[in-house]
């Protein structure tokens, strides 16, 4: 194994600096195109379907890609495969600007998923393996907080855009951010590595590949086509097939790609499930919020997206502040805090109603942002503290695997949450309608609204009540939010039977695992001695 680099502490934070600028095109990534998809579906005559996979095809391959992305890090480089990611993304970015066909796009957008593969695990597990002991969870934090923070800079920059020029400048910007990134890496960033490690697990990568992408492809697409569509049951079945596969055979292989024996240490399954919920409430509230903002409160795409930066100033501070009340507070304690205090920011914003000014929604947004950076900092920490330095990327795309698996779930659960209620409350409101335009009505708030606007007088009644309909929908899925991140503190407080990593026996039954595995698990309360 590569020692890892000395660097001197200006150095360090110039690597964070750059590590961050790479980390936030990642995250906006899957953002910045919310707002910008009804003026490019417009230019290029985009279907909803092709437009879904303009979005979906970036968050696919990126997921399906991550577990792989890391090990390659780890064996080859980790400043190799962050900088042939950076490039991937940004050259994908400018032939997306200037593309003429949806297809065409959807094709960039999948490639450029797969740079962002490259460039998330290698991003952390850089910060992992350059910085010192006593410095590490605060870079961590200062990661966490770009992480959560990422997706609301995308959004606030695509509006800004979108005001000014068309929807082509959201990706020059962002190559033009990335051929920054890439000479800065090349400057700034040291070469880590584990030349020693065993080589990539090709059955294990295809499977995870297939896992994950299923999986992730499934939630996505049950909502939007039907959960028994063939597509969506196709992605659910075939990945639970693979992840069935995937987990007996990192049982059996002696260098697998991921061991799940793994997932009995206690610090690193926490994080993991923390990681997932946190991601699934805060991505599943992004989903519903910016169209409240939209269609309930009246905003433009810009202002929407300045309305939900308080939710990155509750988070930005927090995730900083996470890492010293860590080390005096023990980890564990500070990530049920974060969870609850999140937990707590959804239920308030829950019982919002159309009437409500906008002081009740500031409130909410920053208790839940501050919960939310309490929470991702020491469920991160837990993940690559559990790993050596030479696994650092794998851990790093473990961490990130479960952000996406979050994400994907909680779009698909929170918002199936929200359109079931939605039609429920808005179905007694359209019986006097015509079919055609009460069946536009039902599908979704917006078309409601649409709708409304060509009804002329008449239609003030409606707009009234799809938004009220809104509101039910929203309090119902926001409460589903906080309820996941209720079972997070639940399940961090469980009392873990094992104190850490314990050998097994390489060849176990699958049920065994199982059950070892169902027998923790809890962030241990660890305090670090004070100075």
């Amino acid at each position: 194994m590569v020692a890892p680099p000395v660097l001197s502490r200006g150095h360090r934070q110039l690597v964070l600096a750059v590590i961050c600028l790479a980390l936030v095109l990642v995250v906006a990534g899957a953002t910045m195109l919310n707002v910008a998809l009804p003026d490019l579906a417009r230019s290029l005559h985009a279907t909803q379907s092709q437009q879904q996979w303009i979005v979906d095809g970036y968050a696919v391959a990126l997921a399906a890609l991550l577990l792989p992305a890391g090990v390659l890090g780890d064996r080859y480089g980790r400043r190799a495969t962050l900088l042939a990611g950076i490039v991937i993304f940004g050259v994908t970015a400018a032939a997306s600007a200037f593309t003429t066909s949806p297809a065409a796009l959807i094709g960039w957008r999948i490639l450029s998923g797969a740079g962002a593969a490259l460039i998330m695990p290698g991003t952390l597990s850089t910060i992992t393996s350059v910085f010192p002991a006593e410095e590490k969870a605060r870079a961590v934090a200062v990661w966490s907080g770009f992480a959560g923070a990422g997706g609301v800079l995308g959004l606030v920059v695509s509006g800004a855009m979108l005001q000014q020029f068309w929807w082509g400048s959201i990706f020059v910007v962002t190559a033009a951010l990335a051929a920054v990134a890439a000479a800065a890496t090349i400057a700034v960033v040291p070469a880590t590595s584990d030349p020693d490690s065993p080589p990539l697990d090709i059955p294990g990568s295809v499977l995870s590949v297939l896992a994950i992408g299923g999986l992730v492809l499934g939630v996505t697409e049950g909502p939007v086509r039907g959960w028994l569509s063939p597509l969506t049951l196709t992605g659910l079945i075939g990945g639970a097939v693979a992840l069935v596969a995937f987990v007996a055979g990192g049982l059996r292989v002696r260098q697998p790609l991921l061991d799940p024996r793994l997932f009995r240490e206690r610090r690193f399954a926490a994080g993991t499930v923390s990681i997932f919920l946190q991601f699934l409430a805060m991505m599943g509230f992004f989903f519903i919020f910016l169209q409240y903002l939209e269609l309930v409160r009246g905003y433009g795409t810009l202002k929407a997206a300045l309305a939900v930066i308080p939710l990155a100033i509750g988070m930005m501070p927090a995730s900083i502040a996470a890492a010293p009340l860590a080390g005096r507070y023990g980890g564990r304690n500070v990530g049920v805090a974060g969870l609850a205090l999140s937990a707590a920011g959804f239920v308030w914003l829950s019982q919002l109603t159309v009437a409500s000014s906008y002081w009740p929604v500031l409130f909410g947004m920053i208790i839940a942002g501050a919960g939310l950076g309490l929470g991702m900092t020491p469920a991160t920490n837990a993940i690559v503290e559990s790993l050596p330095i030479a696994k650092q990327g794998l851990a790093s795309a473990v961490n990130d695997t479960s952000r996406e698996l979050g994400a994907a779930f909680g779009i698909a659960i929170v918002g199936s949450a929200f359109t079931a209620a939605y039609r429920t409350h808005i179905g007694p409101s359209l019986h006097q309608l015509p079919a055609p335009v009460a069946s536009a009505a039902r599908q979704a708030p917006a078309a409601a609204i649409d709708v409304a606007g060509r009804l002329g007088p008449n239609g003030h009644a409606l707009v009234h009540q799809t938004q009220t309909a809104f509101m039910s929908g929203q309090r119902q899925a926001l409460l589903i939010a906080a309820v996941a991140l209720a079972i997070g503190v639940v399940f961090l407080l469980l009392p873990g039977s094992r104190p850490g990593w314990v050998p097994v026996p390489r060849r176990p039954r699958l049920w065994r695992y199982l059950a070892a595995l169902s027998s923790t698990i809890a962030l241990p309360d660890v305090k670090r001695p004070r100075e």
